[in-house]
């Protein structure tokens, strides 16, 4: 019988290293790809607005209740850094 592992030989350091970069490159490639899809299904289920956005008029100026006001001044407050009691909200206006 004879020795089939005699015959095969080991593939040269050069083999191996582009066979790694092809196999992450392809990896990475179709990883894009996949996120580029969901993307693309994403936006087309978010690009339809609710019926109570669309009839929002955009220059309305309301005046903000306590809670109205504690909220947006939380997420001011957090989303710039400063201290809740730096920030003041003056008027609030529906956009669409």
């Amino acid at each position: 019988m004879q020795n089939l592992a005699a015959n095969v030989t080991e593939p040269g350091i050069l083999t191996v290293v582009l066979m790694g970069l092809g196999t992450v490159f392809f990896g990475i490639f179709i990883v894009i790809l996949i996120c580029k899809i969901i993307l693309a299904f994403g936006n087309i289920k978010t690009n339809k607005k609710p019926d109570a956005v669309k009839e929002q008029s955009g220059g309305e100026f309301i005046k903000p209740d306590g809670e109205l006001a504690a909220v947006i001044g939380a997420v001011v407050a957090e989303e710039t850094g400063e201290d809740i009691k730096n920030v003041k909200i003056v008027s609030v206006r529906k956009v669409r």
